[in-house]
């Protein structure tokens, strides 16, 4: 059984903090409602958390009942930091799930093959993440801004969502960031202070998330070019 869940409680403060970006529409419908339903429509995805703001929790239950064809779902209280969020989703999570896939609500074009790629390899090493390929060079740069190397471009990934992984996996790692007060930039930070070995899946460059007014041209003109 898997469980998806999705942190959607930031400020949105790079959108200009008017609203929750992902309430904003794109292509007439909220970019929210455009994830919940790509992962309800993925068969093996049985069921989904939706982690927002207190203030908030009621309005986006109000519009998850009011759309057709979700799975199962339920709306939890978010935290300040997203990895707050993800442990108050993981508090809620159903007795029978097996695998936990954590996926940005702000990335609406997401695939559903990217979604099954990653419960696979998930089921098969226990921890995999979507990612593309770096198409830039990276420098690793110092505290005064100077150049110290560049790793090769080839061994770059650049990371999205889903990153899906075993339950007592994700579970353990939550408990031992918690325990220490670590905080890390993503999930797959966490589990790899495990020792466990994560598995990269290929995913796409139109995946990308929603984080500022560009984002949205850009999502809407991958739409309309049918390219999801």
């Amino acid at each position: 059984m898997v469980t998806a869940i999705f942190p959607a409680a930031g400020a949105s403060k790079r959108m200009g903090g008017v609203m929750n970006k992902n309430f904003l529409e794109l292509a007439g419908e909220p970019i929210l409602l455009r994830t919940l339903k790509t992962f309800s429509q993925v068969e093996r995805v049985n069921f989904l958390i939706v982690v927002v703001a207190a203030h908030e929790v009621e309005t986006v239950e109000k519009l998850l009942r009011g759309t057709a064809g979700l799975k199962s779902w339920r709306v939890t209280i978010g935290g300040s930091e997203r990895q707050y969020s993800i442990a108050n989703g993981l508090k809620i999570l159903p007795d029978d799930a097996e695998i936990v896939l954590v996926h940005d609500a702000a990335r609406p074009l997401i695939s559903e093959r990217t979604i099954n790629d990653v419960i696979d390899a998930a089921e098969k090493f226990g921890g995999a993440i979507a990612a593309v390929p770096a198409k830039d060079t990276i420098k690793i740069v110092d505290a005064e801004g100077f150049i110290k190397f560049t790793p090769p471009r080839s061994e770059m990934a650049i990371v999205q969502t889903p990153q899906g992984f075993k339950r007592e996996i994700l579970l353990r790692a939550y408990d031992k960031a918690a325990a220490e007060k670590f905080l890390g930039t993503d999930d797959s930070s966490l589990v790899e202070r495990l020792g466990v070995r994560i598995k990269i899946v290929a995913s796409d460059y139109r995946n990308i998330k929603v984080t500022t007014p560009e984002d949205i041209h850009v999502a809407e003109t991958l739409l309309r070019s049918g390219d999801k």
